[in-house]
């Protein structure tokens, strides 16, 4: 019986139980494996794939939805990745096209490396910012900072929720209340007893990575950094927008160095909702 061509196979929905495969797929295209962050996605968005005949995925890629339930706001779109084997051969495009048609009249988002922004423009999405990849172990060599900060427990949820819909733009409960149980250390920084400010260090391969990073200015945001800093040995990898210049001098002072840089790019909407000026790292690019 003939193999069928991948260009014929279907696309379908990937559930949690596609984990290893997409975890996998990642290793084929030479990423980090990273199941607890394809873990996540994978339940907290909409995965949908490519079967190979032969076993595991050739193509795979998740989407996050923001907003009321039904009826998204805003779509995130990350994790596209096509087999090695299967490469050059318009998967990735198709995959895409099909996403695209899938959230109907839904805005789009996305984190483009430089590999993949070509493909992304051909599909009509804009470059809107861009933001820095950064990885390293923190040093200190200073006083702690002036702003407070603390453990967030589970009375500060709500305070949380609040802040993040007013900075991102758009309600995102079913991903933020995932925050204690997928992260390592959940932070606030309070004044006045109101939040103003959030941070999350989550485990990915031997990093801890630094996000959602969101903060009322430059200061508080370099509070809530540190103290995650100084509570794990493992390097930490964040992602922060290229406008917060101060933030980024300051990190790379202390032992963070610049890895990437990746496009972050719309579809059927000029901008991105929100505050970007209390934005300073999303919780994973392939999120938003």
């Amino acid at each position: 019986m003939p193999i069928p061509s991948p260009a014929d196979l279907p696309i379908r929905r990937l559930t949690h139980r596609d984990l290893t495969a997409c975890a996998d797929l990642s290793e084929d295209r030479a990423w980090p494996r990273e199941e607890h962050k394809w873990g996540l996605l994978l339940t907290a968005g909409k995965g949908y794939g490519i079967d190979d005949p032969g076993g595991g995925l050739v193509a795979a890629c998740v989407v996050t939805e923001y907003g009321p339930y039904g009826n998204p706001e805003l779509g995130a779109i990350g994790m596209v990745l096509v087999a090695e084997r299967h490469a050059r051969q318009g998967l990735g495009r198709r995959l895409m096209r099909h996403v695209v048609a899938a959230m109907g009249t839904t805005p789009l988002t996305l984190y483009a490396t430089p590999n993949g922004r070509p493909l992304y423009e051909e599909l009509g999405f804009k470059v809107i910012g861009r933001s820095e990849t950064l990885r390293g172990h923190f040093t200190f060599d200073e006083p702690e900072p002036e702003v407070g900060t603390r453990a967030a427990t589970a009375e500060d949820l709500a305070g949380i929720i609040r802040l993040d819909e007013e900075v991102f733009g758009i309600d995102r409960t079913p991903v933020i209340t995932r925050l204690p149980a997928f992260s390592d250390q959940l932070r606030v920084a309070e004044e006045n007893g109101r939040i103003i400010g959030y941070a999350a260090a989550w485990p990915n391969m031997d990093t801890h990575v630094v996000g959602p990073l969101i903060a009322r200015d430059t200061e508080t945001a370099k509070a809530l950094l540190a103290s995650l800093a100084v509570r794990t040995d493992r390097p930490l990898r964040t992602d922060i927008d290229v406008r917060h210049e101060k933030l980024l001098a300051w990190v790379k002072e202390r032992g963070l160095a610049a890895v990437g840089l990746n496009a972050v790019m719309t579809y059927g909407i000029p901008e991105l909702p929100g505050d970007w000026t209390r934005r300073f790292a999303p919780l994973t690019v392939a999120a938003g």
